[in-house]
């Protein structure tokens, strides 16, 4: 088995328990941090793809290794919106989860 194809295995899977940790989970900082594992794999894989011609000697991609550096830039600025706004949703609230409830006013 090659890197590169471990390398895939595993940002399959970090993609597959973020998208389980966004359908499944109801608080919002397990789906921020859902996302991020989702994230994390779709930046691994781009690193996949842009190291696919190395083995057979060629240089790397360079546009994917941009696009994975960008990447994290955005992705961090989201996350500390995100947890941000968490924080807000929980001094605001008093508590951080998002009840569905039965839409009527209390």
């Amino acid at each position: 088995m090659s890197a590169a194809t471990l390398y895939g295995l595993l940002a399959c899977a970090l993609v597959g328990i973020g998208l389980y940790g966004l359908a499944v989970r109801p608080e919002p900082l397990r789906k921020v941090l859902a996302f991020n594992l989702l994230g994390g794999g779709v930046f691994l894989l781009f690193g996949v793809f842009a190291r696919r011609g190395a083995g057979a000697g060629f240089a790397g991609d360079p546009v994917p290794q941009a696009l994975v550096i960008t990447g994290l830039v955005v992705s961090f600025a989201a996350t500390a919106l995100a947890i941000a706004l968490v924080l807000r949703l929980r001094d605001e609230t008093g508590d951080a989860a998002l009840d569905a409830g039965d839409g009527k006013a209390e």
